[in-house]
């Protein structure tokens, strides 16, 4: 048996760090859904390798589109129910029901080539006042800065909560006009065409959608309910499918393959063990399927079998970086730390660009509680910080870092970043004020700590309490 660290104990492998992070969330409306007495919320997840695949998939849409890909946000929401939608200017939202469902990745190409025709043609911004959209901005970065796992006790599932809510008023305000969805179709063609796409996905997409108009609304998925349809939109896109000369398209063998992991990870994950193993049967020895297995068996529990398969997975392709992700998940989750390090620093390696591995490396770091990994934990907290500048989790546990170190100042500073990234004014500065006092004049972190303190009057003239 391997050797465990000594201070690695049932209740620490709760508060691992997970490979994907659900976290519960208010769905983002206007101020009056907000007030709402009942709140239905919503189920976002965090999960680097399924945003790295959707990434590489909607990025040359972006690019086509004159849009910033990195301005461009992607959140992943757990619902079974197929939907997309554009909120809060340049975030798009996907259901994991709709990316489960689309069985190809020309479908879900087809899908962000029309959200990102909303995008590109400002219809939220004509449909919102300014102040509105600025406030589910900052919703949305709150979302993205509490995004980090968070342990509750469950190893697969992270969670928090973010105040709003939703109501029937949702739906009004995410729906679009029949003239706004030709138009953002007629993007989707453009985009679809200067990428080399198919327009066919979108068709089979907006076909299953179609079937449902004789459905009770309360049937209906919500997509059937923001997104009208209209014999004249199914035309158009047929009459684009016939004249374009992509129309035959199909996505690379790669890209595929990786569509087909991310699928199979979401589902496995997210649905019953049974399910998994009818989807996935033990006689299907691909790639996909034998991923789906492990993750099924990790979280039965069965440490032995899981690990077996991504030994198999990490054996075939040594250059995945989220093989070893997953491995290291399955085997720190179960109390094995020392033999789970390895995994994550490989994972990390093979993708320093990805936030959320810096994070988890870090945070395995950290709660080996052993002083040895503590300045490789601040470096890593650091690393993760600087691609996301604005996860307030990220900025709690590098002060957590510091002060298990000793450098109190840095520590105050880090946790005034989170305060003032939670919007909690009078820590921020507090923190700061600290801060301040006892770094040194003129260095980095004195600069900066001076910075939190204007923030925060600004934020109070502008009426942040």
């Amino acid at each position: 048996m391997a050797r465990t660290h000594p201070h690695f104990t049932a209740s620490f492998a709760r508060r691992a760090v997970s490979a994907i992070a659900i976290i519960m969330v208010a769905v983002l409306t206007l101020p009056m859904a907000a007030t709402a007495q009942k709140a239905n919320k919503m189920r976002l997840i965090r999960d680097a390798e399924t945003e790295s695949i959707i990434r590489q998939i909607a990025t040359p849409l972006f690019v086509a589109a004159r849009l910033e890909p990195s301005s461009v946000r992607i959140l992943l929401v757990d619902d079974n129910k197929l939907n997309a939608f554009v909120s809060g200017g340049q975030n798009i939202f996907l259901h994991t029901g709709l990316i489960i469902q689309s069985e190809t990745p020309e479908a879900l190409i087809g899908v962000i080539a029309h959200e990102t025709g909303h995008i590109q043609g400002g219809h939220l911004i004509r449909r919102r006042g300014a102040i509105e959209q600025a406030q589910i901005l900052g919703a949305i970065s709150a979302i993205l800065g509490t995004a980090a796992a968070i342990g509750t006790g469950r190893g697969d599932v992270a969670s928090a909560v973010i105040l709003g809510g939703q109501s029937a008023t949702t739906r009004s305000f995410l729906k679009f006009s029949r003239t706004q969805e030709s138009s953002a179709d007629q993007a989707a063609f453009r985009l679809l065409d200067a990428t080399g796409n198919s327009a066919k996905g979108l068709e089979n997409f907006l076909g299953k959608i179609k079937d449902q108009e004789l459905l009770s609304p309360r049937f209906q998925d919500p997509y059937m309910q923001t997104h009208p349809l209209s014999s004249a939109r199914i035309s158009a896109i047929r009459d684009h499918i016939e004249k374009s000369p992509n129309s035959d398209a199909q996505s690379s063998k790669q890209l595929t393959a990786d569509f087909d992991r991310m699928v199979a990870k979401l589902f496995a994950f997210l649905k019953p063990f049974n399910q998994v193993m009818q989807r996935y049967p033990k006689s299907d020895e691909g790639v996909p399927a034998r991923y789906a297995r492990a993750i099924a068996y990790y979280r039965k529990a069965d440490v032995e079998r899981s690990v077996a398969l991504m030994d198999g997975l990490i054996a075939e392709q040594p250059a995945n970086p989220y093989f070893y992700e997953m491995k290291g998940q399955i085997l720190f989750e179960n109390a094995r730390a020392t033999d789970a390090m390895p995994n994550y620093k490989r994972a990390y390696e093979l993708a320093p660009q990805e936030a959320l591995l810096a994070l988890e490396l870090a945070r395995v770091e950290l709660e080996m509680e052993d002083p040895a990994f503590l300045q490789d934990a601040i470096k890593h907290f650091r690393v993760s910080l600087a691609i996301e500048p604005n996860s307030a989790f990220a900025w709690r546990q590098l002060g957590i870092a510091y002060g298990r170190s000793g450098n109190m100042p840095m520590s105050y500073l880090a946790l005034s970043e989170e305060a003032l990234r939670r919007n909690n004014l009078a820590d921020a500065e507090r923190l700061a004020t600290k801060a301040s006092k006892s770094l040194p004049k003129g260095s980095l972190g004195h600069i900066r700590a001076r910075d939190v303190i204007e923030t925060v009057k600004v934020k109070r003239l502008q009426g942040d309490k």
